[in-house]
């Protein structure tokens, strides 16, 4: 054991291009970036959707229609997927609280109930929003439809 043949311990060592490190390296000079333009200075960085001066292609692209930020969207249960629940778990009263519960919708989702679907046992359903058929439906078993 003497000086010549002393070696670092396996794995303390990176296996990696050491830029930047002088010409006798191979890696001095420009450091593997080329020569001039944006990408061999240094805080470069390319913004989303650049094409190198070309029009990019989100603003070649004809854009149309209308986006209402005020739009309540609402997350759809048929009458159906009540009774299956009802039938299931034995329910008389669905409210916000069972459809989380049973992973219907999420905590921050609103529910709209819809006309698709026989219901036969009476319930009771509390829900954010209705359908002219749903409510009906619901009503003509004996049942009520509840709004939040």
């Amino acid at each position: 054991m003497d000086l010549s043949n002393l070696k670092p311990a396996s794995g303390s060592t990176k296996n990696r291009k050491r830029i930047g490190r002088g010409q006798g390296s191979g890696f001095g000079g420009t450091s593997t970036r080329g020569h001039k333009g944006a990408k061999s200075r240094s805080g470069y960085s390319r913004k989303i959707g650049f094409e190198g001066g070309q029009m990019p292609l989100y603003r070649r692209v004809p854009k149309f229609g209308f986006k209402n930020i005020n739009r309540k969207s609402y997350k759809s249960i048929n009458l159906d997927v009540l009774q299956a629940l009802a039938e299931k778990n034995n329910l008389q009263v669905i409210d916000f609280d069972a459809f989380v519960a049973y992973g219907l919708v999420g905590k921050n989702d609103k529910v709209k109930i819809l006309g698709r679907g026989e219901l036969t046992a009476k319930m009771d359903v509390t829900a954010h929003a209705y359908s002219a058929s749903a409510i009906t439906a619901i009503e003509s078993v004996g049942g009520t439809a509840t709004k939040i």
